[in-house]
């Protein structure tokens, strides 16, 4: 199928059948267009970054749904600006879902609602989680969704968070509208002003429609009911000689995105001719594209009374306007000011500001105009009037001999949006700060009682934080006031108040129940018996407490209480944002002790399967197992050293393929095998591996892995002249190293590893022989010592010999030990298996730091006894 095909395939069945359902709903449609050229970018921006850092995912975006998509703003692999078709979008099929719904795919490629769609084909999106943007009618206009290359689940936190971060999209959206609207409507009322006209137009280019206010239309002899909105009704009253180069200035004003200043001709129905100047602006989009023309006209037929002019140009504004004298006495008031003042301008003209008004008195109001009429200068500014006015209002004062005038707009629905707008950014800053701190290095009992300081006081006056001990008791592990001098008070309080909390007390309730509570403080002193922490409480004197339980996986395991004062409200998006602060922590809380447990079981299984090397004569083993830093990757690498029948020494390194319990037991199960193999038989190492890569042939273990056999054998004669041969074989692993009794360190030339085990049976595997000198020392490792997320191989290879150089002089157990915390800092991210023989020399008594001498009794004694 090619891709026309494919792209219609996938149209069929699913994208289409999304698309329609959208573009059905033309309100729907024509909302997202109107918020389109509206949008702040930089907000969008900025919460699409949010999302992708709070649920740790390598893109983001937000899309705006009409006839086409739009990515709005994104990071990662989204194509901000770009527009592409519905039906190739994901974010169309997120849209048209029931309301509240999240498209949630972990598996992109696996999920038949849209693999077949173009951003998982071609390997951007690997799991997606979308949730819908709704305008305020509960419409979809589009869609806030994260995703990653790779698949990954979600959790049902991060779906609701995603939804949150959503709703501050639609915020900003509706933000950037309305500021729109406000801008549009000054426009207007400053167009009108300058004019000094009587009527006004709106000319929206995008959908043709001409708005003229009452005044406008019957200028231009029509009624409200015979004038059809058109550019053409317009030019039909035109006189046919102005028709022409008025529509080249209107052309002209399109084209810049200039201004309109224009007198002409009307001819009415009735033939009478009419003297029109009219006014205006081309308005551009945020791609300097003209979408709507601005303006006011007058009638100036006869008309030459610049009072006149002035009154009714101040009447058609749609803005409030009032004059005052110099004694600050209402002068003028028009239609528009008698809605916003309440007050009829019978009611106002003669009585002075302060009077009418008293609470402008002491207030920005009366600061603003007193500095206007000082300094003979224009001032802006935004102020709150509290009831009956009980809002806020954007205004502009200009002095004048006569007095100051004022014009006026209410911008109450645009500061409660703004102030939303900034408590929903708060908001989401706490968490993300919160999370960042309990994600952190921090141990999980410091992160606790560090907690209270990142959410007092933005949430409450005062805060404590309980958790629940391994053994079930209940700790406050930390404590904050938002008053310096209380600190110390809160901190004895948690010192002695679970002591003297009664087994009722609304604490011990939501620790057993897991529910929230909400008690007076009153209440809370009433229940406590008389001593310290009751004296305590009383000093802090809260007035409301609400306990919010930090729940982890099917139990509570802390419990987040919030105090608030008297004159501190306990407002609910604070309390909701709490919880979810304490669900963060609990979760965090769960997380830990889990991976603490999990890392516990992995590393004791992977220890059980390892046993402690002997101790032949004249030769020190030394064996060391470090687990991953990560417990998921706890697994396959294993070390072993015994005798064999013979007396030879045999050292063995491995690593099975994988990292978890599965790796962990095939690791045990290699281990035993080689083991019965190897001691049975009294083979060399080529055969030990021969035989072990066929018994995992017959009995059938699915794995791949790597090995390492190294026997140490001696002749009388080399024990006469001090050496022992070396006789090894490789599966695939790393080459060993060896320290030389003068300190230096060498790697063996001819180490070349063979197929790794579990491959192919039949595989002709190889054998070769060193000689070493007694005093040296041999170390067999696994990756997880040198290899690095930033590194290759033989760069952790270099690291590990330079290291050997300088602790060559170390007793065996020493030099392990400081090989471990210099390569790996003791936190490796890949398990680490070591297993070294220091051969000393048997001219002379076996040194004390190799032990006691520890052999099976089936081995014979040193056959050269020194």
């Amino acid at each position: 199928m090619n891709g026309t095909d494919r792209t219609v395939d996938v149209g069929h069945r699913l994208g289409d059948r999304a698309a329609a359902q959208l573009l059905a709903d033309r309100k729907r449609v024509e909302a997202a267009q109107q918020l389109l050229p509206r949008t702040d970018r930089d907000g969008l921006h900025r919460l699409a970054a949010l999302a992708a850092r709070l649920l740790g995912t390598s893109g983001s975006q937000v899309s705006l749904l009409s006839d086409v998509q739009l990515v709005a703003a994104g990071t990662g692999d989204a194509a901000v600006g770009c527009t592409g078709p519905l039906e190739e979008s994901l974010c169309t099929v997120t849209a048209a879902l029931p309301a509240g719904d999240a498209l949630v795919v972990t598996d992109a490629r696996c999920d038949a609602r849209v693999n077949d769609l173009p951003p998982v084909r071609n390997g951007v999106v690997g799991s997606y989680l979308g949730t819908a943007l709704t305008d305020a009618a509960g419409r979809p206009i589009g869609a806030l969704c994260v995703f990653d290359p790779e698949p990954r689940p979600w959790a049902t936190s991060e779906i609701a968070l995603l939804r949150q971060l959503a709703a501050s999209v639609v915020t900003e959206l509706e933000l950037s509208a309305l500021l729109r609207r406000y801008e549009n409507d000054r426009v207007r009322w400053e167009l009108a002003t300058e004019a000094g006209g009587v009527g006004t137009f709106d000319w929206d280019l995008d959908s043709g429609q001409l708005i003229w206010d009452e005044q406008l239309i019957t200028m231009f002899g029509y009624d409200v009911e015979n004038f059809d909105q058109t550019i053409e009704a317009f030019h039909e009253r035109l006189h046919p000689d102005d028709r022409d180069w008025v529509g080249e200035a209107l052309q002209h004003a399109i084209e810049t995105c200039g201004d309109l200043d224009l007198t002409y001709r009307v001819v009415r129905p009735d033939g009478e001719m009419r003297w029109v100047h009219a006014r205006g602006r081309a308005l551009p989009d945020h791609r300097d594209s003209a979408v709507r023309v601005l303006g006011a006209a007058f009638d100036i037929t006869g008309e030459r009374e610049a009072a006149t002019l002035v009154t009714r140009t101040l009447e058609a504004m749609p803005a409030g306007f009032y004059s005052l004298d110099r004694e600050w006495r209402f002068t003028h008031v028009n239609a528009e000011a008698e809605r916003l003042l309440q007050a009829s301008r019978d009611e106002l003209l003669g009585r002075v500001l302060w009077e009418a008004f008293p609470a402008a008195l002491n207030s920005v109001f009366e600061d603003g105009y007193r500095e206007a009429v000082r300094t003979g200068q224009p001032v802006s500014f935004d102020a709150y009037y509290p009831p009956p006015l009980d809002g806020w209002y954007e205004l502009r004062a200009w002095p004048s001999p006569d007095g100051l005038s004022v014009y006026f707009l209410e911008v109450t629905a645009r500061r409660r949006m703004q102030e939303q707008a900034e408590r929903s950014a708060q908001r989401l800053a706490l968490l993300a700060n919160i999370s960042a701190d309990l994600a952190g290095g921090l141990d999980q009992q410091v992160a606790m009682a560090h907690l209270p300081e990142l959410v007092v006081p933005a949430l409450a006056d005062f805060c404590i934080v309980t958790v629940v001990d391994p053994e079930g008791r209940p700790q406050d592990v930390g404590c904050w006031h938002r008053d310096p001098e209380m600190r110390p008070v809160l901190e004895r309080y948690t010192q002695v108040r679970l002591d003297a909390m009664p087994a009722g007390s609304p604490a011990a309730m939501s620790l057993r129940t897991g529910q929230q509570n909400r008690t007076p403080g009153p209440a809370v002193l009433d229940l406590m018996a008389p001593g310290e922490a009751r004296d305590l409480l009383a000093r802090l004197a809260p007035r409301e407490a609400v306990i919010l339980p930090m729940r982890g996986r099917n139990r509570t395991l802390g419990l987040l209480t919030m105090y608030y004062g008297q004159n501190t409200p306990m407002l609910a998006d604070n309390v909701a944002t709490a919880q979810e602060v304490a669900d963060r922590a609990g979760l965090a809380l769960d997380n830990s002790r889990l991976y603490s447990t999990q890392q516990q079981l992995a590393e004791g299984l992977q220890r059980s399967l390892l046993t402690e090397p002997p101790e032949p004569d004249h030769a020190e083993i030394a064996v060391r197992y470090l687990p991953a830093a990560e417990a998921a990757r706890v697994g396959g690498d294993w070390y072993d050293a015994f005798l064999q029948p013979g007396g030879a020494t045999m050292l063995v390194i491995g690593d099975v393929v994988g990292h978890d319990t599965e790796a962990a037991a095939a690791m045990g199960q290699l281990r035993g095998l080689l083991r019965g193999v190897a001691t049975y038989s009294d083979a060399g190492p080529m055969e030990v591996l021969r035989g072990l890569d066929a018994s995992m042939t017959t009995l059938q273990i699915p794995t791949l892995a790597t090995a390492a056999v190294a026997r140490f054998e001696q002749t009388a004669d080399e024990f006469r002249s001090g050496v022992t041969r070396m006789r090894w074989a490789n599966a695939g692993h790393l080459p060993p190293l060896v320290i030389e009794p003068d300190g230096a360190v060498s790697e063996l030339a001819e180490w070349t590893g063979d197929l790794l085990l579990g491959v192919d049976a039949s595989t002709r595997r190889r054998e070769s022989v060193v000689t070493l000198r007694r005093g040296s020392t041999v170390l067999l490792y696994t990756d997880g010592l040198v290899e690095r997320r930033d590194s290759d191989l033989d760069a952790g290879i270099l690291r590990l010999r330079e290291a050997l150089v300088e602790l060559a002089d170390l007793p065996l157990q020493d030099l392990l030990d400081e090989l471990i915390e210099r390569l790996v800092h003791g936190r490796p991210e890949d398990d680490v298996a070591l297993v070294a023989v220091r051969l000393h020399p048997q001219d002379r008594p076996r040194p004390a730091e190799a032990g006691p001498r520890r052999v099976p009794p089936t081995v014979p004694p040193e056959p050269f006894p020194g």
